[in-house]
């Protein structure tokens, strides 16, 4: 079976934190590349040890990205 699902990665420090947020699984790198790779291992792995009952519960088939404008101060 094979799921697309999507990879939010942003800096974080020095390294790169990696965020699946259809299955809530995250992971990080040392570069963009490396946390995109990690993810895909982390989110493989959850899939293969996880139940099929906590796969439906934690997929979330609908994710919106959007950028927003935020005034402050």
């Amino acid at each position: 079976m094979n799921y697309q699902v999507t990879a939010l990665i942003g800096r974080e420090g020095d390294g790169y934190v990696s965020l699946c947020p259809e299955l809530d699984v995250a992971s990080e790198g040392d570069s963009v590349e490396e946390a995109r790779a990690n993810l895909q291992e982390a989110v493989e792995l959850f899939l293969e040890c996880a139940s099929r009952k906590e796969i439906e519960e934690r997929l979330h088939n609908e994710v919106y990205v959007a950028r927003l404008n935020v005034a402050f101060g």
